[in-house]
């Protein structure tokens, strides 16, 4: 069985129910979640070997946290303990014109504080086929940055195919920094999922992904593709596209490029119950999808899949098995019994 290590911090979210606004709520609604946990939980679903690293409390929150994440299948042997609180986050779900909300209280959190030293990267790696992270560890803490590459170095040293989803978020660093950072982590990355934020100056010292159209077709985007896998040596470039017909209901399409061909997706039209986590779902598809050499085409297919299922999940993770997407990709609506 193939084995994917996923690296990141997985957080309280509390949600206030019946889209109502945080201002509104007596009560919130728990669930634990965090764009690597996330990956990894898909991950375990599809039958992999799933291991997720982090750092977590030792009190009832970091037991239940990984309590949480065993119950879906994954692997925490290499979670780490100690520090004194859990990260949070407050969800407020938006409502036809009325956009969701995300509010972080992960400041001096046990990961957010975690040492580079700390982890043991030989015993992490151990049997291990691929390993992933996101743009939201490193922008955490600059020490949180180093365990980052230090990962990804180790990672690639070992043979080990390494993914990034890209993920920015203007919560937690300017654009500008992220460019810088994420810039240089890229050079051991196999699979990257996403385009910004990466530095990819033109001859006239501008980026040249900032001269793309305001929506780009996918022969726009095949030129900086290119370019990312001829400066960085990445292998694959994946990237999600959405269109919003409301904050309820939105049109996706995904793209996958190999070096030598775009492989375009189908689109499909979702009505959302949770949209957190679709792009979580959507790089669990590819990696899976990759590591059981899928063809190109059949790759992001898949991924896509995954990515609109997601939408009608509650909570954080995609809890779909491969028998229902692929049953979705069959175009089959009907009730199992």
């Amino acid at each position: 069985m193939k084995k994917v290590v996923t690296l990141g911090e997985i957080m309280l979210r509390l949600s206030a129910p019946n889209y109502q606004k945080i201002v509104q709520a007596q009560s919130f609604d728990a669930v634990y979640g965090g764009g690597e946990a996330n990956v990894a939980v898909s991950l375990a679903k599809f039958g992999l070997n799933s291991s997720f690293v982090t750092k977590v409390p030792q009190s009832a929150l970091g037991t239940s946290a990984e309590q949480q994440l065993n119950r879906f299948g994954v692997s925490t042997e290499h979670v780490l303990h100690g520090g004194d609180r859990l990260g949070i986050y407050f969800f407020e779900k938006g409502f036809s014109i009325r956009p969701s909300k995300v509010y972080y209280d992960r400041k001096n959190s046990a990961f957010a504080l975690s040492k580079v030293e700390e982890y043991d990267f030989d015993a992490i790696f151990a049997d291990a086929n691929w390993f992933h992270i996101s743009g939201i560890t490193p922008a955490l803490s600059d020490e949180l940055f180093q365990l980052s590459k230090k990962a990804l170095e180790t990672a690639k040293a070992k043979g080990l195919t390494t993914s990034c989803d890209l993920n920015y978020r203007s919560a937690l660093w300017s654009f500008e920094e992220a460019r810088v950072k994420m810039t240089e982590l890229i050079p051991y990355v196999d699979v990257c999922i996403g385009i910004e934020p990466l530095a990819l100056l033109g001859d006239d010292g501008q980026d040249i992904k900032d001269r793309l159209p305001k929506n780009p077709s996918p022969e726009d985007y095949v030129p900086v593709m290119e370019q990312l896998r001829d400066r960085f040596g990445i292998r694959y470039v994946a990237l999600t596209k959405r269109e919003h017909v409301s904050v309820n209901c939105n049109r996706l399409q995904a793209y996958l490029y190999d070096g030598s061909q775009m492989y375009q997706s189908t689109e499909v039209e979702v009505d959302i119950v949770d949209r957190v986590g679709t792009g979580d779902a959507f790089s669990a598809g590819i990696i899976y999808s990759l590591i059981s050499d899928y063809k190109p085409q059949d790759a992001v297919e898949f991924a896509t899949g995954c990515f609109a299922l997601k939408h009608t999940i509650e909570g954080d993770a995609n809890l779909i098995p491969i028998s229902d997407v692929e049953k979705y990709m069959s175009g089959s609506f009907s009730i199992n019994r």
